[in-house]
């Protein structure tokens, strides 16, 4: 696909769903144009009839600066990326949003946060470190990604980037996932046996996450459904 400007459009993509829905409440006609989409025409056969509800909620995920700042600016909430640290969440991403709610004259109380987390847990020893491995391997992947490279330098690890991008391209999966060391996973992800994840999940999203999307590395479903039962709790 041509390269374009990924904020600039999403924000119009934004602005553009909500000509749609303004024209389908009947409080415009349905006159847009921007730099990459044109909507004008809105037909009876794709008008859906009159509804008691308001407009969907409108999340954007994003990880870099410019987009985050968008999304502030313009949606209704974030979708973080697990590939990011309780760090990068204080120190890049929530500033971030907030110059956006600023431009858009909001505050933090109309926002929701929310952020996928990666859990890496077992209810044995055995268990626990089979999860930590296929986390390790994860982190690696997308560590390998040109667009997480901003996270890894953030915490002075930007050189593994080059290294795990090598290995992706000759298909070293296991090699990469073996320079993920502790240090690193218990960055990016919350690593503990089953009654200690919850725990761990709340000190690591307290004050900074509304809404915790966690992504289990387990041997059952078992320890999934007892872990969440402890972060509840």
């Amino acid at each position: 696909m041509p390269w374009s400007h990924p904020a600039h459009r999403m924000r119009e993509f934004v602005s553009a769903l909500h000509a749609i829905w303004s024209a389908w409440n009947g409080e415009a006609k349905l006159n847009f144009e921007g730099d990459f989409y044109t909507h004008k025409i809105m037909t009876p056969m794709f008008t859906p009839e009159q509804h008691p509800y308001p407009v969907p909620k409108v999340f954007i995920a994003a990880v870099g600066e410019v987009m985050t700042e968008m999304c502030g600016e313009v949606a209704d909430g974030h979708l973080g990326h697990p590939m990011v640290s309780k760090r990068y969440l204080n120190e890049v991403t929530v500033p971030a949003l907030l110059r956006g709610m600023a431009r858009s004259g909001r505050d933090r109380g109309d926002f929701e946060v929310s952020c996928e987390v990666m859990v890496a847990t077992g209810e044995s020893d055995a268990e626990l470190a089979a999860a930590m491995t296929a986390a390790r391997k994860q982190i690696a992947f997308y560590g390998s990604t040109p667009a997480y490279r901003k996270v890894l330098e953030l915490h002075g690890w930007g050189d593994l980037h080059a290294e795990l991008n090598r290995l992706s391209k000759q298909g070293e999966w296991d090699a990469m996932g073996s320079l993920i060391d502790d240090d690193m996973l218990g960055t990016f992800a919350v690593v503990g046996r089953v009654d200690e994840v919850g725990a761990a999940l709340k000190s690591r999203c307290e004050g900074v996450v509304d809404r915790v999307l966690p992504i289990f590395y387990a041997a059952s479903a078992s320890c999934i459904t007892a872990a969440m039962k402890e972060f509840r709790q």
